[in-house]
């Protein structure tokens, strides 16, 4: 049992770093001061939120979402193994 919680806890360590790596690779959500005098409209960024997903940033967000998925799992079964 204990080289199981072993190998869990390298997994979950190496899940940790990836969250960290991912979320500092992407770009910031916030518009800024720009967006204060309505400098950004709807039909510019029409296409872009269309081909989010496939972009590089739409894959970041999916590793995100998936890499914190796998790390709130195993840190309840490291819970309940202890």
């Amino acid at each position: 049992m204990d080289i199981v919680k072993i190998v869990l806890t390298v997994i979950y360590v190496i899940a940790a770093l990836a969250i960290i790596t991912v979320v500092l690779l992407q770009e910031g959500k916030s518009a800024g001061l720009g967006s204060l005098g309505g400098g950004t409209s709807s039909s510019n960024n029409s296409y872009w939120d269309k081909n989010k997903k496939h972009s590089l940033e739409g894959k970041f967000e999916r590793w995100t979402k998936a890499t914190a998925a796998l790390f709130v799992i195993l840190a309840l079964v490291l819970m309940i193994l202890n």
